[in-house]
């Protein structure tokens, strides 16, 4: 078991296809590692402490900064396809054979195009406040909501309460709480994701959420188990998405918390990484790929820096 936790993890960097990737490992290093894969304008310390602290006793947690995002460096791509195409890269520059994947937002839409383009490495995935390419509302946002990303905030990180939670009291309530985590690392802190990044990532979600001429059909061909998770009112990508992934997707379940939004697990930690565990480490015979747990990751000989 790793000493490090998600506060005192050390920023570790490998190099991949001419980017400079930054990310942090640490829990139990056996099994299958779980790898987070990014919201819009979130970095390394926007993820939840009290999730991936949990989540580490069981298994290896691995965070990082996809390409032109805070310490990695690169020019981050204007599309989903490019930005899972260097997730790839990062996870095949660790050496790693097998993971399994938490996507959140656009995050989750970038591990839909990965469990499409490299179905080989992920064994199973959770999807969190995310939606199908061409989903319901995700071409464009109201303009009510879209202003929600431009309005000035004081401090500036309270710009997530209106987008992750809902608008009740117990939920705004709950939001400051994950706040008050996410501030929490005091030292080797992550860069702010820069203005040029996130104009190149708005522009992969707008892609994304125009409508295909396939429809939903794509979710078909990807066969791992699935979770789906959301809030009861998802104003970023509205709730009925997540409805869309569990009823196209072949092996999805589907959980929806109440009184919460776009950041739902982050209200509710300890019940979602409980749920995330329990589904990590479910015994199903007709996996596709699978390891039992207990055994060492699966690897090939890593790039080092």
């Amino acid at each position: 078991m790793s000493d490090s936790t998600h506060d005192t993890a050390p920023t570790q960097f490998i190099d991949a296809d001419g980017i400079r990737f930054a990310y942090r490992r640490f829990g139990a290093p056996s099994g299958i590692p779980l790898v987070l894969v990014q919201h819009f304008r979130g970095n390394m310390d926007n993820h939840d402490p009290a999730i991936t602290d949990r989540l580490a006793s069981g298994r290896e947690v691995i965070l990082f900064d996809n390409t032109g995002v805070g310490q990695s460096t690169g020019t981050a791509p204007d599309t989903i396809e490019g930005m899972a195409a260097d997730v790839a890269s990062f996870v095949d520059a660790l050496g790693l054979t097998l993971v399994d994947i938490l996507g959140h937002s656009m995050g989750g839409h970038v591990t839909q195009q990965l469990l499409l383009d490299r179905p080989d490495l992920i064994r199973r995935a959770a999807l969190v406040g995310t939606g199908p390419r061409g989903g319901e509302g995700m071409a464009a946002r109201p303009p009510e909501v879209a202003a929600l990303w431009t309005r000035r905030y004081d401090p500036p990180d309270e710009m997530w309460l209106p987008i992750l939670f809902y608008r009740s009291p117990t939920s705004q309530a709950a939001g400051r709480r994950w706040l008050e985590r996410i501030r929490a690392r005091s030292r080797d802190r992550d860069a702010p994701v820069s203005v040029e990044t996130a104009t190149s990532h708005r522009a992969a979600a707008s892609k994304w959420g125009a409508a295909p001429a396939d429809g939903y059909h794509y979710l078909r061909r990807i066969q791992q188990r699935i979770l789906v998770a959301n809030g009861l009112d998802d104003i970023i990508v509205p709730t009925i998405n997540s409805y869309l992934l569990q009823q196209h997707l072949p092996n999805a379940q589907l959980i929806v918390y109440p009184d919460s939004a776009h950041g739902s697990h982050f209200q509710f930690p300890e019940l979602f990484a409980t749920h995330l565990a329990m589904f990590l480490d479910a015994d199903w015979s007709d996996d596709t790929r699978s390891a039992p747990r207990g055994t060492e990751p699966l690897t090939r000989s890593p790039i080092r820096t």
